[in-house]
């Protein structure tokens, strides 16, 4: 996720204390933790997604299938770019 490991605990402390994960030791590897999704984290992904695909479909109602197809091609495009090159940038700090 190119994030910084204090940057990620803290994100992981706020999830788990809204109740939406959890931190369990990983039982093949105790040093390591697992982070699992609680019922009230599962509840609330699926109302954001319902909420982003409404939105989508907003905002995407006058493409076509072919159009609607080749705008997220395009945009996972981009998205690789930049993943790329925050990676990239990381690495070089």
């Amino acid at each position: 996720m190119s994030l910084d490991r204090t940057v990620m605990t803290y994100l992981l402390d706020d999830l788990e204390a809204h109740d939406l994960v959890t931190r369990k030791p990983d039982p093949r590897d105790r040093r390591t933790r697992q982070v699992l999704l609680t019922d009230t984290g599962r509840t609330r992904l699926n109302e954001v997604r319902q909420k982003i695909a409404t939105a989508e479909a907003k905002l995407l109602v006058d493409l076509d299938e072919h159009d609607n197809l080749q705008l997220r091609t395009l945009l996972a495009r981009v998205a690789r770019t930049a993943q790329a090159d925050t990676t990239a940038t990381d690495a070089n700090c």
